[in-house]
């Protein structure tokens, strides 16, 4: 056990950022210190975080530690979720499967920032005639 490779990968979405470390083991995951039941609200973003590892068939063999930090419940889930895929790639499984089920595409949207002169990215104040 001295000698576990340890193999990483970061994921992103909206404001969340994940760093990702997996290794052989029973398929316990930890995010942030904390059992990921605990830590996420919903049973549905922690089947979506499970994703790569049931699409591989490796949820009972491999350990998850994430550290993530920023946005919400879900962006978290989602940047967790890449950060297994690209962890997983560095393990040696297969590259096709994980590419066609969509889990290596970071999500590239993010909030739009305010403007200036508008109220907020896109609206602009109510037009006045008088």
């Amino acid at each position: 056990m001295a000698n576990e490779k340890k193999y990483y990968g970061t994921g992103r979405r909206k404001a969340s950022i994940a760093r990702v470390y997996i290794n052989s083991g029973k398929g316990k995951i930890v995010v942030n210190g904390k059992a990921v039941e605990k830590y996420m609200p919903y049973a549905t973003l922690v089947q979506n975080l499970k994703q790569p590892l049931i699409l591989i068939g490796g949820d009972a063999r491999y350990d998850v530690e994430a550290d993530v930090k920023g946005g919400g419940f879900t962006g978290q889930a989602e940047a967790i979720r890449l950060g297994i895929a690209r962890a997983l790639l560095e393990a040696g499984e297969d590259r096709k499967a994980l590419k066609v089920a969509g889990m290596l595409t970071r999500n590239p949207r993010v909030k739009e920032r305010k403007k200036y002169g508008l109220k907020a990215a896109r609206r602009a104040p109510q037009f006045s005639k008088r």
